[in-house]
């Protein structure tokens, strides 16, 4: 149900005072297998790798990078961020590599918040069509919405939503592809999820939504007012999966290779 994703952390709102002593994140480690995709709400962080990638993703910034045969990175607080102090809020997605794109070159894509699409969001009518009414907005960060294509380059298909809802009771249809599978997470706010037979499902602010593969997009019913959503979707890989710690790949075999290579100096070059 959750394939081709393996992880969604994410970081609440937060506020830190300002700091000059000591750096706040998460220091080199090693990836290999999969992808990392960090989304900011609030906050800044500085990412660097061992392939010479470093940049600071801000509000609206989305750091998408491929680990491949494998990389070596850190995350922290910016500088500016450190100094100055402020609300956090981040989360952070792993995308599994198909067999085929596992051992593929290390990659990063910083997407900035103005080269990410903004989509109206329309609200739906009791037949299914929708009005000319915008009460939302959707920036498409990967795949497509509407026929707006959003900038991440992808291994497989894969659906990234950033949705905004802004009245409480509008009704709203989110098409999906039929095959994929598909995500919901409630950022801010609360929804109620329509089925076919009508009946809605809640969910709370921070909760999840895993949906069904039955086609016809979904049908959502914001229950407050500035509801944020993250609609995560993709077509399933049905590829076997080995997973230890910060490597994830297709047998136990390359996972033990991973390991030897990480020791020895030779993973993230």
């Amino acid at each position: 149900e959750l394939s081709p994703f393996l992880m969604f952390d994410y970081a609440v709102p937060q506020h830190f005072k300002p700091n000059n002593a000591s750096l706040r994140g998460v220091g080199q480690h090693p990836h290999r297998g999969f992808e990392t995709v960090t989304i900011a709400f609030k906050g800044e962080v500085e990412h660097a790798d061992s392939v010479g990638n470093r940049d600071v993703i801000k509000p609206g910034d989305v750091q998408w990078m491929t680990a491949g045969r494998g990389i070596i990175h850190q995350e922290f607080h910016s500088n500016e961020f450190s100094k100055k102090g402020g609300e956090f809020e981040m989360c952070q997605l792993w995308v599994n590599l198909p067999k085929k794109h596992k051992m593929t070159k290390p990659h990063y894509q910083p997407i900035v918040d103005k080269n990410i699409p903004v989509v109206d969001l329309k609200e739906a009518s009791v037949d299914g069509e929708c009005s000319e009414e915008t009460v939302g907005s959707v920036r498409v960060i990967a795949g497509s919405f509407l026929g707006t294509k959003g900038p991440a380059s992808t291994f497989s298909p894969v659906e990234l939503w950033d949705a905004t809802i802004q009245k409480k009771g509008t009704v709203v249809d989110l098409p999906f592809p039929d095959d994929f599978n598909c995500i919901v997470f409630v950022r801010r706010g609360e929804i109620d999820i329509i089925g076919e037979n009508g009946n809605p499902k809640r969910v709370e602010a921070q909760g999840v939504a895993l949906m069904k593969r039955e086609g016809g997009g979904i049908r959502i019913q914001s229950a407050q007012k500035n509801t944020s959503l993250l609609i995560m979707g993709g077509l399933p890989l049905n590829e076997a999966i080995a997973a230890r710690g910060p490597f994830v790949m297709n047998t136990w075999d390359e996972i033990n290779q991973a390991n030897r290579d990480y020791m020895m100096g030779k993973l993230g070059k």
